[in-house]
């Protein structure tokens, strides 16, 4: 198995096992969700570049669950059509359309990164009051989250499956739910932000309740022939007492029979200043681990930048799949350029034959 060798995932083949991970672009003009000019020509160039699948950002599955108030959103039909030419082109530039689903929680409604200005966005300017398993924030200066009921819980899960059912209608061909980065899903999971006392909350099993949920709900409107993805938080990083990856492969066990074709293994994200150790491929280890004591395919991600370091990573066994973010945006053809520096032949396209070297 080689970084360039295709990968059959139900009834999708993947051209190779390179994977434009989900990034936040903060770009949708109108507040409203709309995909627009920038993710045509954002994703698309991907397409173009020589991945074999290219993941939207986190898509909002309703619209409390941005990120930030410019975040892409499926919390209704309206989002269809603009997103049906980009699915259309990523696929006729030989790779399959992703789309990440997500809900902020508690990290919902925040400034962009790159303004001026930080923390919760005031009502009167787009923001709105975030909501989480519990009332916790996720820093103190933060404003605490409304606890949701379990009827609103059952809404969230509604509003999953409903923005599955919107993708598979704008032609993705693969769904990942976002349940890392101390996002709403990850906030249940973990006990450092849901301290719940009723069936979501307290054991393993209450808080892996809403992903299993979730991904139970989408299951019954996404097709079989069709991937589903999660991407899980690995570790929360924590001295003690968080999400670890220990509970990661017992999780990745009960996905693997629930459907889940592949297991996107990042971390951190509950505590806002945690002690890391990156370095280049510092989440690997997490993938390999998930992968091989829980069965199931999985993604690596985080500080993949080198060809050669990416096919290691395939040829070893430590993952089925390489996600890489940052490396994308500052090339857009690192799957062309990738290949031509491991001796593969990958098809470019036609209309860039005269700069092949």
């Amino acid at each position: 198995m080689r970084l360039f060798d295709p990968c059959q995932l139900r009834e999708i083949r993947l051209r190779n096992r390179i994977v434009v991970s989900p990034m936040c672009m903060y770009s949708c003009n109108d507040l409203d969700g709309m995909a627009n000019a920038w993710h045509m020509v954002h994703l698309g160039a991907r397409a173009v570049g020589g991945a074999g699948l290219v993941f939207t950002e986190a898509t909002a599955v309703e619209a409390r669950g941005r990120i930030a108030p410019q975040d892409l959103g499926i919390w209704s039909d309206a989002h269809v059509a603009p997103l049906q030419p980009v699915t259309a082109f990523i696929r006729q530039s030989g790779a399959v359309p992703g789309m990440q689903l997500a809900h902020a929680g508690r990290k919902a409604a925040t400034f962009r990164p790159w303004e001026t200005r930080r923390g919760h966005v005031p009502d009167a300017e787009g923001g709105w009051h975030p909501v989480a398993p519990s009332p916790l924030p996720f820093t103190p200066a933060d404003q605490a989250p409304a606890e949701l009921t379990p009827a609103d819980i059952a809404d969230v899960v509604a509003a999953f499956a409903a923005a599955a059912r919107r993708a598979l209608e704008a032609g993705f061909q693969v769904i990942e739910l976002h349940g890392a980065h101390g996002y709403l899903i990850h906030e249940f999971l973990s006990p450092l932000s849901n301290q719940r006392t009723d069936a979501y909350g307290g054991s393993f099993a209450n808080r892996t309740r809403l992903l299993r949920e979730v991904v139970a709900a989408v299951r019954r409107v996404w097709p079989e022939r069709l991937p589903l993805w999660v991407r899980i938080s690995a570790t929360d990083w924590a001295e003690s007492g968080g999400w670890d990856v220990a509970q990661s492969v017992e999780a990745a066990r009960l996905l693997r029979e629930d459907g889940v074709d592949v297991i996107d293994c990042s971390s951190g994200g509950t505590l806002p200043a945690p002690r890391i150790p990156m370095g280049p491929g510092y989440q690997v280890p997490f993938a390999e681990r998930v992968r091989r004591e829980a069965g199931i395919a999985t993604a690596a991600v985080g500080l993949i930048t080198e060809p050669q370091q990416a096919d290691a990573i395939v040829a070893e066994g430590r993952a089925d799949l390489v996600l890489l973010g940052r490396q994308f945006l500052r090339d857009p053809y690192w799957g062309l350029h990738a290949a031509a520096a491991l001796g593969v032949e990958h098809p470019w396209p036609d209309q860039y034959l005269r700069a092949k070297v």
